[in-house]
């Protein structure tokens, strides 16, 4: 791998056998968020808050401005992440 700008960001998608480079990215913020399941309810013992054992929500976001490879990475990446068109 060689050395690349710190400010630069390569998406890269993974094809079943190798990481595929997608797009270049200018500008971006990457978050991860992770939360606990809030199972309070009118029957919670004083009314405290209780959480769900051992399970959680995982959440990861990233807005970014960039440009495509080229037409079928476009495509690539939208069948990854935007649900199928009807």
């Amino acid at each position: 791998m060689t050395a690349q700008k710190a400010k630069d960001l390569l998406l890269k998608l993974h094809n079943g056998s190798t990481y595929e480079t997608v797009a270049g990215l200018r500008s971006k913020r990457l978050a991860f968020n992770a939360e606990t399941v809030d199972i309070t309810d009118s029957e919670s013992a004083g009314r405290w808050r209780e959480l769900l054992s051992g399970a959680g929500v995982q959440r990861a976001s990233m807005t970014a401005s960039g440009i495509f490879k080229d037409a079928a990475s476009d495509e690539t990446v939208r069948a990854a992440f935007l649900p199928a068109r009807l």
